[in-house]
């Protein structure tokens, strides 16, 4: 983990980045004028110095975000890889946007909070789920974040290996305290079961969204428990050019309509239209 310092400067940076692609600066020129405003006790810039060399060299700057595994978490380089992958659908405008959100997580997260963890490892798998990007290498580089232990990298492998064939409620109630309480309770032996990785409220949730929706999984999380919410992609706007395009339209009917009457009234007077020969320009 690093300080909490350089989470709050990444979230800066993916929100200028995010604020400038809006107004169709390229994202070199956003990166080389967003090294002054960057706090310089941080070692951010010089993250962004070695971002700059790759984006100039190759055009893309997910490979140095992957270089920089010490500094960036893996799964922050991952949506940005994705974000420029010629195939891919994902927009590096929603992948600076989830990037911003998940930074300012980070920044409070603590040692001793464990729900944290939890909130972190919903947050990646819905960015994965809302955005339809792939599964296995998306969970793959959630699996290597180092705020994971040993035994969280073990259950994120198994979920690697049986994700689309187990809806991910029912792998969350079943590493549950809930699911260990009912167990206890109904006296069934838990050999095998385990590791309980969430609690008693993220399982009850869990069981009664099972066999629906990922989705209203996600929401009732954070509806209930406060866990960090997905930026959502908003859709283009179109309402504001439909009265201009309106205007247009209707003017052009209504010449079409005098053209008409007049034809109606006896025939088109064309000398309306004619325009006096230019002068002649005489040369030097």
């Amino acid at each position: 983990m690093l300080d909490r310092a350089e989470y709050v400067e990444q979230a800066y940076l993916f929100q200028l980045l995010r604020e400038r692609i809006g107004e169709q600066v390229p994202l070199q020129e956003s990166l080389e004028s967003v090294q002054a405003e960057l706090l310089a006790t941080t070692k951010l810039p010089w993250a962004v110095d070695y971002m700059l060399v790759e984006l100039k060299h190759s055009g893309t700057m997910g490979p140095a975000m992957r270089g920089l595994g010490h500094y960036f978490a893996p799964f922050q380089a991952y949506l940005v890889q994705e974000a420029e992958r010629e195939t891919g659908r994902f927009d590096m405008t929603v992948a600076l946007q989830v990037l911003e959100t998940e930074a300012k997580y980070r920044a409070d997260l603590t040692s001793e909070a464990s729900a944290h963890v939890q909130g972190l490892f919903l947050f990646h798998f819905e960015a994965i789920c809302r955005n339809r990007l792939r599964y296995d290498p998306g969970l793959g580089a959630i699996g290597q974040d180092p705020l994971y232990d040993a035994v969280w990298r073990g259950w994120i492998a198994q979920v690697r290996q049986q994700v689309g064939f187990i809806d991910l409620a029912d792998l969350v109630f079943l590493h549950s305290a809930e699911f260990r309480r009912l167990a206890e309770a109904e006296g069934r032996s838990l050999e095998g079961r385990g590791p309980f990785l969430f609690g008693e409220k993220e399982g009850r949730i869990a069981k009664a969204n099972r066999r629906r929706d990922p989705l209203f999984l996600f929401k009732a999380l954070q509806r209930h428990l406060g866990y960090p919410k997905v930026p959502v992609p908003i859709p283009y706007d179109d309402t504001p050019n439909l009265i201009p395009q309106m205007l247009r339209r209707m003017e052009r009917l209504e010449t079409r309509i005098k053209l008409l009457e007049e034809e109606n009234r006896g025939g088109i007077d064309l000398s309306k239209f004619y325009k006096p020969p230019p002068e002649a320009e005489w040369g030097e």
